[in-house]
């Protein structure tokens, strides 16, 4: 079935404007969409453009984030159902806002109990009977789905009596509900293959269309494509029309309806092919607005190819970020570090050590699948017949090591483009540095090498076969998966040099970002993507946007910091157990350092139940000490102790609200700088919930605490009725509402590929400024901002720098002065903030 006739398709309309901004709403139980339309009237008052909603469609009993989805067909009713959904929308459009929604196309949940999920319960139960039985990911090799759930090997669940048969309702796909015979295993009930359930137990079991089995079998054996190592998603096939069909007509028909004006697409690398699912949606969306969650490493860009405004903004993240910090400080935070940890490796040696600890574990299943289908292929083909096994999984895991970035974007049955192909190539001529001048290992690095590429190897004309084809699909859907759980997941977490660097998107070995490059970047975004989303923090980030804009100072007084790290080792030398080794700890002070009490922001210091769990899972996904799935209590202990006595102590406090007072302005700069460049520069910036002021937030669950949406309002009226800033927090609020209301406002000097950016210069590298227009015309609106505060301060100030402001009168947005044009001092203009957003009066107009 084409695209053209796709069901429920939304007909073809002139395509509306982008959002001016987004605002990110986490959806759930607990915060409901009636909620969010309860608080509609704040964020337009706010200036937001477009609420930006978490998956709205149902999800697993309890889920907190909605990317379980167990039901395409329906709204959760968790959030209020559609009818809710419904009077989000409505509160929305009478504030002349929309509704943008994020996609979950890879995967489904298997929930417990798996009945909440009717597509997977029907394939359990009917096999290949099923009308969902192509809709999962499933390895045809496998001895039925593997259903990892037992506590214990098979053999002593058996013996010990802890499966029963019997019967439970059942929810059907229709809504009504049937007596179904069910296995039951404490809280799990699976289906039972029709006429199986009056047999013994073991012969029960080897019945099913599936396999019970012991939950540490799944890394070894699982034969289901799933998101990254999570057992508990398994993929589904949306490339087939009929998948993409069921899973977004109800998201279609709510578009048509006018409730939802655009996507966020979540993890398209997990795709078969990535930008045949975006044509497919542009096709069905009418070109609706969307942005993919894509992790560009380094200078990759989006092919341009793929039907899509652009990304979710990572790569924006970590550009406005680096602008705070100074790569000179590079060295002296590295000195800290290995004279705390004794490690000299470099970041890279610590990737490549993650990359073989998480193939030989976790993703094991993975390589021992895309293995034996490239084995099968050589095995049939008299050419490559001698190619071994073990060579093969040699260079498969060598080449996914190697890899450089999520995946390169090779479709079977099309030549592999120039630059992807050069993608695997790269990675190739790296994994032979690694699998030496083995002359068979070398034939099998090219065998593999050819196949990913999609390349005619072996005997001729066998190309299009579907094994080969799969090879070009499995390998790049593994890529990813390595990729994030090998260095976000686990090096990112061993290598706590400097935790802003240690961040979604971001490169541990980048400290600092040049003006310049910040410049080429957004002036490339208005060439190619004007669209595309801009971020600075959402519910997957490692941290705060503001947690690291506090530790950005860091950079500029490493030898200050290192001074403070060993003040705050001394007033807890009593605490330390013998097992709390350099890396946590230098971990713990970054964190404690960002989350301790911050003057003027309604941020309270980190409690200890926040600062135990983020550390039980810092250490967890490290790997390094103890792990998930093999927990070493006496070093975690040993660990929160630390934390606890530190969060107690007298001492630690003095310390660190000594570094707080000497390094508050740098901080007050970070903040609102890197705030106010990310809403004025090219790009639909998002703000996640609560981050319109200071939030001091850590990695999921914590970033998804309740927001105290109410007491932001209030302040932000107050404000508006002349109330003055009280603080960092007010600051940036305040500078929230300006920028986004001028985006409302002006939406021509920001949206599209006529809305220009223009540099501005400055005598001194401690500013950055830049002007908004509209084609060739006159700028605006200009930016300005301070970098590197601490090292200005040190040496006396701005003194004689100054802007290139262009001619004309312009008014300061954030305090109400006026400025004239021309050469304007820096120490006037940024007097009474560390910002500036100004924008030109028309002549004539009234001071």
């Amino acid at each position: 079935m084409t695209t053209a006739h796709r069901t429920g398709a939304v007909p073809a309309v002139d395509r509306p404007a982008p959002p001016t901004s987004t605002y990110r709403l986490q959806l759930h139980a607990g915060f409901t969409a009636d909620d969010a339309a309860a608080l509609v009237p704040y964020l337009a008052r706010l200036g937001v453009g477009h609420v930006f909603c978490s998956p709205v469609l149902q999800a697993a009993p309890g889920s907190m984030h909605g990317y379980d989805v167990v039901d395409h067909r329906r709204v959760s009713e968790d959030i209020g159902g559609e009818e809710a959904l419904h009077r989000l929308a409505a509160a929305a459009h009478e504030h002349d806002m929309g509704m943008i929604v994020d996609v979950v196309p890879n995967h489904m949940a298997i929930p417990t109990p798996i009945w909440h999920n009717h597509a997977l319960w029907s394939v359990l139960r009917d096999g290949p009977a099923s009308p969902f039985a192509d809709w999962f990911d499933l390895d045809p090799a496998g001895q039925g789905i593997l259903v990892p759930v037992l506590g214990r090997p098979i053999g002593s669940v058996l013996a010990d009596g802890e499966l029963s048969v019997g019967t439970a309702m059942i929810p059907q796909g229709d809504g009504t509900a049937r007596e179904e015979q069910v296995l039951r295993y404490f809280d799990h009930v699976l289906p039972l293959a029709a006429g199986t359930e009056h047999l013994g137990l073991a012969d029960l079991l080897e019945r099913q269309w599936y396999r019970l089995a012991y939950w540490k079998v799944a890394d070894d054996e699982l034969n289901y494509r799933r998101f990254f190592d999570v057992d508990t998603l398994a993929a589904i096939r949306v490339e087939l029309p009929e998948v993409f069909e069921a899973t977004h007509a109800t998201l279609l028909r709510l578009q048509g309806e006018g409730v939802i004006d655009g996507y966020r697409i979540d993890h398209p690398d997990g795709l078969a092919d990535p930008r045949g699912y975006l044509r497919d949606l542009e096709a069905a969306s009418g070109a609706a607005w969307t942005v993919v969650e894509k992790i560009l490493e380094g200078e990759e860009t989006l092919p341009g190819d793929m039907p899509c405004d652009g990304t979710t903004g990572y790569d924006a993240l970590w550009r406005v970020g680096g602008l705070f910090h100074d790569p000179r400080g590079a060295l002296g935070l590295t000195q800290l570090w290995q004279r705390m940890t004794g490690d000299q490796r470099s970041f890279d040696q610590v990737a490549e050590e993650s990359t073989r600890l998480v193939v030989s574990t976790s993703l094991w299943a993975e390589i021992e699948r895309l293995t034996s289908l490239i084995h099968r292929i050589c095995q049939e083909d008299i050419r490559l017949r001698d190619t071994t096994r073990r060579n093969l999984q040699k260079v498969v895991v060598a080449l996914l090591g190697s890899m450089d970035r999520y995946r390169a974007y090779i479709v079977p049955g099309e030549p592999a483009p120039g630059s992807e192909r050069a993608v695997i190539e790269h990675a190739a001529a790296r994994a032979r540095l690694a699998l030496g001048e083995d002359e068979d290992v070398v034939a099998t690095l090219e065998l593999v090498v050819a196949l990913v590429c999609g390349d005619e190897v072996g005997s001729a004309g066998r190309t299009a076969s579907a094994d080969r084809a799969e090879v070009v699909v499995r390998f790049a859907q593994t890529c990813g998966p390595v990729h994030a759980k090998a260095h976000e997941d686990t090096a990112f977490y061993r290598y706590p040099r400097f935790l802003p660097v240690t961040e979604v998107g971001a490169d541990p070995d980048r400290i600092g970002v040049e003006p310049d490059d910040l410049h080429d970047h957004a002036l490339m975004m208005v060439r190619t993507r004007p669209d595309s989303m801009t971020t600075l923090s959402t519910h997957d980030t490692k941290r705060s946007e503001d947690v690291r804009a506090r530790l950005a100072v860091l950079t500029e007084a490493p030898l200050d910091w290192a001074v403070t790290v060993q003040a705050l080792e001394q007033a807890t030398a009593g605490s330390r157990g013998d097992r709390v080794d350099g890396a946590i700890a230098l971990l713990l002070w970054q964190v404690l350092a960002a989350c301790w009490d911050l003057p003027g922001a309604d941020a309270p210091r980190i409690t200890e139940e926040r600062l135990t769990g983020y550390l039980e899972k810092a250490m967890r996904e490290a790997k390094t000490r103890t792990s998930w799935t093999e927990p070493d209590t006496a070093y975690e202990q040993e660990v929160q102790d630390l934390a606890r006595a530190a969060l107690a102590s007298p001492e630690v406090d003095a310390v660190l609200s000594d570094w707080t007072r000497r390094t508050l302005p740098a901080q007050r700069a970070a903040i609102l700088g890197q705030k106010l460049v990310q809403l004025t520069m090219p790009g639909v910036p998002d703000v996640y919930q609560g981050n319109e002021t200071v939030d001091l937030s850590l990695v999921d669950p914590d970033n998804r605490r309740p927001v105290d949406h109410a007491a932001h309002a209030a302040r932000l009226e107050r404000m508006i009725e002349g109330a003055g800033a009280g603080g960092v927090g007010d600051e940036k609020l305040w500078l929230t509402h300006r920028a986004l209301g001028l985006r409302r406002e002006r939406p021509e000097l920001f949206a599209g590929r006529h809305a220009a950016y223009r540099p501005l210069p400055t005598t001194t590298s401690h500013a950055v400024a830049f002007g908004r227009a509209v084609d060739e015309g006159p700028l605006e609106a200009v930016t300005v901002a301070t970098r590197l505060a601490h090292g200005l301060a040190q040496r006396g100030g701005w003194g004689d720098a100054r802007l290139s402001l262009p001619e004309g009168r312009w008014r300061d947005l954030l305090t109400g002065r006026d400025v004239e044009g021309g050469l304007v001092p820096l120490r006037e203009l940024l007097e009474e903030l560390p910002v500036a957003l100004l924008v030109r009066e028309a002549e004539g107009a009234g001071r």
